[in-house]
Parts: structure tokens; C-alpha cells; sequence
């Protein structure tokens, strides 16, 4: 296995691309709504991407809800965002937590019906004044606890229905004020607000198996480097301060916040004390040769992270949907107009 994610042009492999799984054994696949058409399309893809690269590979999604849900109509339903359940918290908190994790356990059915057993969220990211709107609504929270909380049970209903979560963006994307699909923010905060801001939320939220960084540039750790390929961010913060002993993969490296080539981009990623693995979305050919190019074989610490959050998979618990979907949908009519006819 190579340390990277690779995505995929369409819903059917072409040649090129099995030829390029085969030869470049990439640790997992993540799918966007260009690879999904029916069911049993993207059924089809996932088995056949697992089929070549030998093993039950990681296969990921982005499915937070909102404005970030890559199934839907109208084959799945459409979710919350996650301001949602900070809603219905605020005016009752046993409800919050009780929606939030429905609507883990509830999306989990959706992607472990089509075989995909990762999902990218929740997001423990919290935003504050003037921040660019990326964060926005797929906060669960203004404050830790309100995040931990949320984001905790959200994971929790992924897990019991045989999904992983990625907590995203570690150690906190709230603060920018630029979006980094587009350029790379700079959070000017002094460490102390950090500590007892956004990288509580994270704290809280440790033991999760799977996260992603943030390409963001915190200046008061360090200046220059965005936290993916940042070695004193990794190691003093994530997994110093934070205390985060997981798998913790990039966030997409073809993002506009990084600077140089695929290949320079994926190796700085992927230095000493770093990122375990590098993430790359768009499954454009060349860009993917040249990640796979320049990821090493998975292994060492890295590849012992991967083996222990994928070792936490497991069999989904017995759900009777119906009952369930009635049941979110009930909890979510006061804060969520959608729910009023949603189940």
C-alpha cells in the first residue's frame, strides 16, 4: 500500500484507472458526486475498486449534510447541517444530542448500504466574526463544549452503523478568513485563544480514529507552513496538545491553499512528522500519478495508525429505519424547515 487517497474521473473505470490502481495500491478511494449515479452503480464501483486493489480498502466520503452531502435525492435524503443540531441544543440539550446522533446513525445506513465505510465529518471546526463563510453552518457550535459534545455524538451514531468518522479540519479551520480550496488563510490568534478555543473542540474529540488537517498557517506556531505539512503544528499541537494518536490524513492536496507541484506537495505532506496520509480529490490522471509518485509505501507509525482506526470498523447495529427517520425528522421540525416532510 502507498500512503494516499486517490478519487476517480466518473462511475465507471476506465482502463487507465484500474491499470493505475493495480500499480499504484493506494490506501483508499474517496468518491464525490461525479462517481455516483443509482445504487447498485456505485455498488458496483466500490467492489470493483476493492476487487483491484486486493483488500477491504477504506473507501471515503464527504456526507456531513447541508451544503456538504455528496448522496442525495433521489436516491438518499437530504440532511441537516450541523448549525442545526447546535439549534436544537441551545433549547434543549437532550434533544441536540439525541438528533445528532440520529443523524450519524441514519447517514451510516446510507453509505454502508453502497459499501462505503468512512465518512469525512463531523467538522469540530469553530467559526468566529468575519471568518470566511466555508465554516459557516456546518459548525455544530460557538464554543468547545457545544462542539465536543455534538460532534462526539454524531461520531458515535457514524460507528454503530459501521462507519468511520474523520474529524476535519484539526487543529481548527473556524478562524479562517480565507477560503482554502481557493488560498491559504492565515489565523493570527495567539496561542493561548487557541488552546482554549479551537483546539478544545479537538481535544474533546481525541479519540476518534480518523482526522484531517487544516491548510491553514497558525503564525503564532508557526509562521510560514500550513498545519498539513507543518512538522511543529503535527507534533506540538496535534498530537502534543490535542493528544491526537490517530490516523491523520490531509486535506485535499490539489486544494488552492498549497504551493508547488502534486509531487512537491504530496512529499511535504508526508515528511517526518507530518501527515500519515496524504488526500487527493479531483481524479484527474496526471494529478494522480504524480501523487502516487512521490507517497511512500504505508508503513512504520503511520501504517500502525491505519491498521488500529480500520481494526475499529465494525458491523452496523440493527436499525429499523423507518422508525428512525420518523423519529429525526420529529426532533429536527422546530430548527429544520426540511424535516416537515422528511420522513
Amino acid at each position: 500500500m502507498r500512503a494516499f487517497i486517490t478519487g476517480l474521473a466518473g462511475t465507471i473505470l476506465t482502463d487507465a484507472e484500474r491499470a493505475f490502481l493495480r500499480e499504484a495500491r493506494p490506501w483508499g478511494l474517496i468518491v464525490f458526486a461525479r462517481n455516483i449515479a443509482a445504487p447498485d452503480d456505485l455498488r458496483r464501483l466500490i467492489a470493483e475498486f476493492r476487487s483491484i486493489v486486493g483488500r477491504d480498502a477504506p473507501v471515503l466520503v464527504d456526507q456531513e449534510g447541508g451544503r456538504v452531502q455528496r448522496l442525495g435525492p433521489p436516491y438518499w435524503l437530504k440532511y441537516p447541517p450541523a448549525a442545526a443540531y447546535a439549534r436544537l441544543y441551545q433549547n434543549d440539550s437532550a434533544k441536540g444530542l439525541a438528533a445528532a446522533g440520529l443523524g450519524g446513525r441514519l447517514i451510516a445506513a446510507d453509505l454502508h448500504g453502497v459499501g462505503i465505510d468512512v465518512d469525512c465529518a463531523p467538522v469540530a471546526d469553530i467559526p468566529v466574526a468575519a471568518a470566511d463563510p466555508i465554516i459557516g453552518d456546518r459548525a455544530f457550535g460557538m464554543e468547545p463544549k457545544a462542539v465536543v459534545a455534538l460532534a462526539g455524538a454524531f461520531a458515535r451514531g457514524l460507528i454503530e452503523g459501521g462507519v468511520l468518522p474523520v474529524v476535519k479540519h484539526m487543529p481548527g479551520h473556524g478562524r479562517a478568513t480565507a477560503d482554502s480550496h481557493k488560498q491559504l488563510p492565515v489565523v493570527t490568534a495567539d496561542r493561548a485563544t487557541l488552546e482554549a478555543t479551537d483546539f478544545a473542540a479537538f481535544r474533546g474529540l481525541a479519540e476518534l480514529p480518523l482526522a484531517m488537517s487544516a491548510h491553514v498557517v497558525f503564525t503564532a506556531i508557526d509562521p510560514v507552513t500550513p498545519a498539513t505539512a507543518s512538522a511543529a503544528i503535527v507534533r506540538d499541537v496535534i498530537r502534543g496538545s490535542i493528544g491526537y494518536q490517530g490516523l491523520l490524513m490531509s486535506d485535499d492536496v490539489s486544494m488552492g491553499a498549497l504551493s508547488g507541484s502534486l509531487g512537491e506537495r504530496t512529499r511535504a505532506v508526508l515528511a517526518a512528522g507530518c501527515c500519515d496520509v496524504v488526500l487527493h480529490c479531483d481524479g484527474d490522471m496526471a494529478e494522480m500519478e504524480a501523487v502516487a509518485d512521490a507517497a511512500p509505501a504505508l508503513e512504520g507509525e503511520a501504517a500502525r495508525r491505519a491498521a488500529a482506526a480500520l481494526a475499529k470498523r465494525q458491523r452496523p447495529a440493527p436499525i429499523d429505519l423507518a422508525h428512525k427517520r420518523a423519529e429525526f425528522a420529529a426532533l429536527l421540525q422546530s430548527v429544520w424547515e426540511p424535516a416537515q416532510g422528511w420522513a
